[in-house]
This record gives C-alpha cells, structure tokens and sequence, in this order.
C-alpha cells in the first residue's frame, strides 16, 4: 500500500510538473519531470527496469526523431524561405496571402509535426510580412491556428496523433482518408474568421512585392532537401510503420545534405524526446497499479465510445495537462472500447484541435507568440482568445459530425 501511494503521488507531480512546465522549489523543466517520474517509479519498484524499457514506444521516439532531422535539414538549406517567397510572389492581395500562409502550414504540418513547423515559418512569415508592409498579426495567427488543424490530418502531424498511430494500428492512408475532411473544413472555418476579425488589415492589393521575393530561386541543396522529403510522405502511404521511412530520409540527408551535422544537432528538441521516454514509463507504472481487472470491468461500462461525450473528455483533458499526457491518460481506456477503432480518431482529433482554445494550449502557439515577441510584434492573450475560442469549437463540433457520419 505505501509503495501503491507513493506511486500515486510521482504521478500526480509528474503530470503537474509537465502542466505547468515546472515543479515549484526545483529548478526542472518538463523533461526533467519527467525524467525524474520515470526514475521514480523504477527505484520504488512499481516498474523494473525491464518494464521501463518496454514501456517506451521507440516507434513514436523514432518517427519523431525523424520528422525533426528531415525538418532541421529544410531549415538549413532554407528551403521552407525560398517556398513562401516563391509563392509570395505570385499573390497579390492580403486574403491570398492569408490563405497561403494558412496553406502552407497546415499542408507543411500534416507531414512534419506541427511545433517544429511553427519554429521553422514564425520568423519566416515575420520577415515576409515586414517586406510586404502588412500588418503581422492576423498572419501569425493564421500560421499558429492552420498549423495545429492541419496537423490533425495525419498521424505525423504532432507528437500525440504519432501515439496514438503506434497503439492503434490504425493505417497511415485510413487515417488520412478519416480526419483530413476535419482539416480542411477547418481551414475554411479559420480563413473567415480571420476575416472577420481582421478586416481593415486584410482588405485592398499587396502591390509590387520587393525584388528579394521575385528574384529568390531554389538553389541545388533546397531541391535535394524536397525531392528526399516528398518521398519520405510518399513512404508514410505505403511502407510500415511510418517511423521506418522518417529515419531512412533522416539518413539519407545527412548523407547527401552537405550540412554539418553539429547544426542539425542543436536544432532537434531532445528535452522532448526525453519527456515522451519518461512519461511512456510513468504512465505505464501508474497502469500497472491502478488498472486491475476490477477497475477495467468497471471503465467497460462507461459511455467513452460515445464521441461527442469523448470528445468533450480529451479537449478538457488536454487544456488541463496538455495533449500528450491527456493522450497517454485515455489511451487504456480507449484501447478497451468495444470499437477502439472511432475513439483512437476521435482522441486524435479532440486532443489535437483543443490545442488552439489558448495560446498555451499548445506548444505551436507558444512557438509562434514568443517568435513574435522577439521581433517586437505582441500577441496578447485576449486577441489570440477572440480567434481561437470559437474555431475550437466550431472544429471540434465539425469532428463529432464527421466521425458520426462515418459511422
């Protein structure tokens, strides 16, 4: 009993750790949490080292780790800047430029995680803007919200759909075929909004865009870094699991990339890959003590393969503890639904367009708004409020009528 509540509290304080960002009195971040978590739960004996290891879903670890790589070596060769230029070029009003950049990171998102997306096209957009003389903001916006719809295309677009794909089988095309109408409806919903919102910034002709935009071309190492790219979302479609196709382009452009790899190594999120590793650990300790057959017959009879009741459980979940570890949370409980297969794209889909009811409802708009903030631009949290408020709710009520009529 005394090791069951001990137990109890490391998981508590990890997921308040993870919550908040940190633990008050220590000087840790969410990976250090963690991290401590997991190594907790092995030195109390709830999990033996064994355990933790299996505990770890390295296809998820994998996947991401190389998402980040292949991410990491666009940056470098510029090649997501020379894109949006070479399509800035070619629009010439504030709506078309809005639904370019909506465009943009929500496709760029579906295949290569959202947060890091953000990362790579926050500053890029900031720069378009200022050469166009346009007002930032409603484009900012448009970049954070876009980035998370998008992402809930695919089981690639962010770490909490990379989960659940890993646990549920569920195939790469399935998975696209079922949650992309979500993303595209969303889109819409997230340009007219925007307008609405922005109308005077958004109204009248860009005018003559600057020649740095006009002329910028593709150089050799940008094409390569496409051309390794595209056919690394070709091998999501048709090789399994996604996560073998991740780390082969990962290989292959630091093969053929010509970048150092130092450089690529400083810009992959490492904290979050030892996050994910302990929270898998921490989360299966607290399964291993809690979900005894009794609990689990009791959980049965729950109503969860309800979706619109599901939905409402893992929006709120992930406002609360944010998306991965609401994700983790759920995941036993919807892998024991009589039809898993609907509550896996549901959890998927809720967890996902939660992210944008706040800015701090997800790393991507966290990403975003302090991009801003570095280059003097302020997005406050009310303004992201008046904007992300009822596109959640409109997204999230598209989802539930979506998965309905699919049965």
């Amino acid at each position: 009993m005394i090791v069951q509540a001990a137990a109890w509290v490391v998981f508590l304080l990890t997921y308040l750790g993870v919550a908040t960002g940190r633990l008050p009195g220590f000087r840790l971040d969410r990976a250090g949490v963690a991290l401590l978590g997991a190594a907790l739960m092995v030195g109390l004996g709830v999990v033996s080292l064994d355990e933790a290891y299996r505990a770890i879903d390295w296809n998820t670890i994998v996947l991401l780790l190389g998402t980040m790589i292949v991410v990491a070596h666009l940056r470098s060769s510029g090649a997501f800047a020379s894109l949006i230029d070479w399509a800035a070029a070619r629009v010439t009003t504030p709506l078309g430029l809005l639904a370019l950049i909506l465009g943009v990171s929500a496709v760029a998102s579906a295949f290569l995680v959202n947060d890091t997306v953000c990362l790579v096209l926050a500053p890029a957009v900031l720069d378009l803007t200022r050469r166009l003389g346009c007002k930032p903001i409603p484009y900012l916006l448009g970049l954070a919200v876009a980035s998370n719809i998008g992402s809930v295309a695919t089981i690639t677009g962010n770490p909490q759909n990379m989960i659940i794909g890993s646990a549920s089988g569920i195939t790469y095309l399935n998975f696209a075929q079922a949650l992309t109408p979500v993303a595209g409806v969303g889109l819409v919903m997230a340009f007219l909004l925007l307008w609405l919102l922005y109308r005077d910034e958004l109204h009248g002709r860009l005018g003559t865009p600057p020649a740095a935009i006009r002329r910028r071309g593709l150089p050799r190492l940008n094409r390569l870094s496409i051309i390794v790219t595209l056919a690394m979302i070709v091998g999501f479609f048709v090789i399994d699991p996604v996560a073998k196709p991740a780390i082969l382009a990962a290989a292959v452009l630091f093969l053929v990339g010509g970048v150092k790899p130092k450089r690529i190594y400083g810009a992959i999120d490492w904290s979050l890959l030892l996050m994910f590793a302990g929270l898998f650990v921490v989360t299966a300790a607290i399964e291993k003590i809690a979900l005894t057959p009794d609990v689990l017959a009791r959980i049965a009879i729950l109503p969860l393969g309800n979706i619109p009741l599901l939905t409402v459980v893992a929006a709120v979940l992930s406002n609360l503890v944010s998306n991965v570890p609401a994700v983790l949370l759920l995941k036993p409980f919807v892998a024991g639904l009589p039809q898993p297969h609907a509550g896996w794209l549901c959890l998927a889909m809720a967890s996902t367009l939660a992210g944008n009811f706040t800015v701090v409802g997800s790393v991507a708009n966290i990403i975003v708004v302090e991009k801003a903030a570095q280059s003097g631009v302020v997005i406050t949290l009310g303004s992201y409020f008046r904007l992300g408020a009822p596109l959640t709710l409109l997204t999230l009520l598209t989802g539930i009528l979506v998965l309905q009529l699919r049965g």
